[in-house]
């Protein structure tokens, strides 16, 4: 067994490779700059943590969403693997801690949010660290062709200055061939390899059933299809009135968003990959790094922005590579709401430039200042102070996102954090001398490791019920070793975070550019026409996903409701299809008999002559002589 195999079996409990993933894996672990697409649920993690593991040094890994990144972190740790995570949701004191541990200790894996990778610290810290590949977690970010350009993603090109012999992985699930060139240029790949696994799923049923009771087309699904579905909705509130209502029909089901916290977010979740809850609702916000195989259904109740964000959500159903159904739910009125949104995604400039200024202002930032400072964003409380629409402010920042001027976080629901500051011998002294804090010092140390070296994540309800005492007492003990210098204590906090990643400048500098402004727009609008296109064609499903990623097919899936409909002739469209494929295959260049034909074709005589006879009559074939001779060029 080579070393590849051995790693697998040890962390991953897996004896093979899926299709893909040992080729991607040479790749990189031999120094090749390489580019992965692959699938949702196509083991994509594995293809950078299995040769990073195989390496010496650590691993940086780049990833949008801390949430993702701190699921991967506690996962590796679960596996025994040293993994730490770096975001701008960490104090700087806890990134200095995080960084020494890299450079000095044996931290295999480093995830890092995309803006910490232009700081000054990092890039200090990086000459101490011994580097053995650079992945970079949805790679379709780094361009501005994608769906999710994010500006600060163009920072990882630079770390080349830093590591140019540093192979890096680039993986992604959604990308169109016009991405995939554009994710190379712009991370400087020199000794380029690209592996491509096909987007097809053919146990995937892509449904799109047109309808304006939706919640009774959701209803019926939920009963005619056993296991369990996820259903993906636009907004939080809807989240809950769509569970409501299935469980008011009987079906288990749980609602699931962002602005839950994380531990009523774990339950909910824990309880849908246990089978306790048959159906989750959720916003897009669900789904990210879950790895349930046996989704029966995905539906969604409302049309996505672009065809990488569906292929993406759909493509959770089925993992376990049992038949499965990914259903949109459609109505006229959608198409138009869908177009109002466009409008309202693209706030005009001058309105830009007010949420701009209003953003640096609400933090006393002056002209000059502000860059590569974080502050707590409470989208509410800003948009109440000037009274500004929440729609507006939040549009606007993303258009300031891709403009490079800030980021954005998603909410963060960062856990107590604690780390003894003084050495075990003068907290000896202090437990002698202040026999106060003894007993919450004991507590620590009993319940928690690590709290010399680094940050641990505590919880102060853990430690008021196995002490006996009321949680206001822990807050207020733990606050007295912090102002005693015994502790560095951090609160627990949920928020979205802000970052400004420039200075703040006068109306004067600021660049907007009209000509950006219209092509991320023109961008916005050819992606949508490509989803709305997606939901009223009457063509395979599959193959317009995969044409859409560049993937040709000739061969109709013969399972999505546009295969399955029945034409003219009482024959399923693959049916029909699929006969006179077989009928012009047969014929050849040089004509057939048609008893040949009906022998040939692996299809019902009776289907194979329906066929044939309308395709004399459609004038695509035609009977000279005894034999049957194509028309079609």
């Amino acid at each position: 067994m080579d070393i590849f195999h051995q790693i697998l079996k040890k962390y991953y409990g897996y004896s093979s490779f899926r299709p893909l993933q040992l080729d991607i894996i040479q790749s990189v672990y031999e120094g090749h700059d390489t580019l992965a697409l692959m699938p949702t649920g196509g083991g994509k993690s594995i293809t950078f943590q299995v040769p990073a593991l195989a390496k010496g040094g650590t691993c940086l890994v780049v990833s949008p969403l801390i949430a993702l990144m701190k699921d991967q972190v506690e996962n590796l740790r679960k596996k025994g693997i040293n993994a730490m995570a770096i975001h701008s949701g960490l104090t700087r004191r806890e990134i200095d801690i995080a960084l020494d541990n890299v450079a000095y200790g044996s931290v295999k894996f480093l995830y890092l949010s995309p803006e910490r990778l232009g700081t000054e610290l990092f890039l200090e810290r990086i000459q101490k660290m011994t580097i053995s590949m650079i992945a970079v977690d949805e790679s379709h970010c780094i361009s501005q062709w994608g769906y999710d350009f994010r500006p600060s993603y163009l920072e990882i090109s630079k770390l080349r200055e830093h590591l140019p012999d540093v192979p890096i992985l680039a993986v992604t699930a959604t990308a169109t061939p016009e991405v995939a060139d554009d994710i190379c240029l712009k991370l400087n790949f020199k000794d380029e390899k690209r592996f491509q696994s096909s987007f097809e799923r053919p146990n995937l049923a892509y449904v799109v059933r047109i309808c304006d009771d939706k919640e009774q087309q959701l209803i019926k699904i939920a009963n005619s299809v056993k296991g369990s579905g996820v259903v993906y909705v636009r907004n939080r509130n809807k989240t809950k009135e769509i569970a409501t209502i299935l469980a008011k029909a009987g079906i288990s089901a749980d609602f699931y968003h962002a602005g839950l916290s994380t531990e009523m977010r774990n339950l909910k979740q824990d309880r849908w990959i246990k089978n306790q809850t048959r159906v989750i609702v959720a916003t897009n916000a669900f789904g990210m790094g879950i790895d349930k195989p046996e989704v029966r259904f995905v539906v969604h109740m409302d049309v996505p922005d672009c065809v990488e964000a569906y292929f993406q959500e759909a493509g959770r159903g089925g993992r376990d590579l049992k038949k499965a159904y990914a259903v949109m739910l459609f109505s006229q009125a959608d198409e138009q709401q869908a177009r109002d949104r466009l409008e309202k995604s693209f706030p005009p400039i001058d309105e830009l430039r007010r949420v701009y200024q209003a953003l640096y202002s609400f933090y006393n930032i002056p002209y000059g200042g502000g860059k590569g400072q974080v502050y707590d964003f409470n989208l509410m409380e800003f948009c109440t102070h000037y009274r500004m629409s929440t729609l507006a402010v939040y549009n606007a920042t993303q258009l300031l996102k891709s403009e490079g001027y800030l980021e954005v976080t998603d909410e963060l629901d960062n856990p107590s954090r604690a780390m003894f500051t003084v050495s075990r011998e003068d907290l000896y002294k202090v437990q002698v001398s202040r026999k106060e804090l003894d007993a919450i010092t004991k507590l620590l140390l009993r319940t928690y490791t690590g709290l010399f070296g680094s940050y641990a994540n505590i919880d102060e309800g853990y430690l008021a019920k196995i002490s006996g005492v009321n949680v206001q007492v822990v807050y207020e003990l733990l606050k007295q070793l912090t102002k005693a210098g015994v502790i560095s204590y951090i609160p627990r906090k949920k928020t979205p975070l802000i970052i400004f990643t420039e200075e703040r400048l006068d109306d004067r500098n600021i660049r907007f550019s009209p000509e950006n402004y219209r092509l991320r727009k023109e961008r916005y609008q050819q992606r949508l026409n490509a989803m709305l296109d997606y939901c009223n064609a009457r063509q395979c499903r599959n193959q317009q996903l995969l044409a859409y990623f560049g993937e040709k097919s000739d061969k109709p899936c013969g399972v999505c409701d546009v295969c399955l409909e029945k034409t003219e002739l009482d024959l399923t469209h693959h049916e029909q299809a699929s006969i006179k494929r077989d009928i012009l295959k047969a014929i050849g260049e040089n004509g057939a008999l048609p008893n040949i034909i009906t022998e040939t074709v692996k299809f019902p005589p009776e289907k194979v002559a329906t066929v044939l006879s309308w395709m004399i009559d459609s004038g695509m074939v035609e009977v000279v002589g005894e034999k049957v001779v194509s028309r079609i060029s």
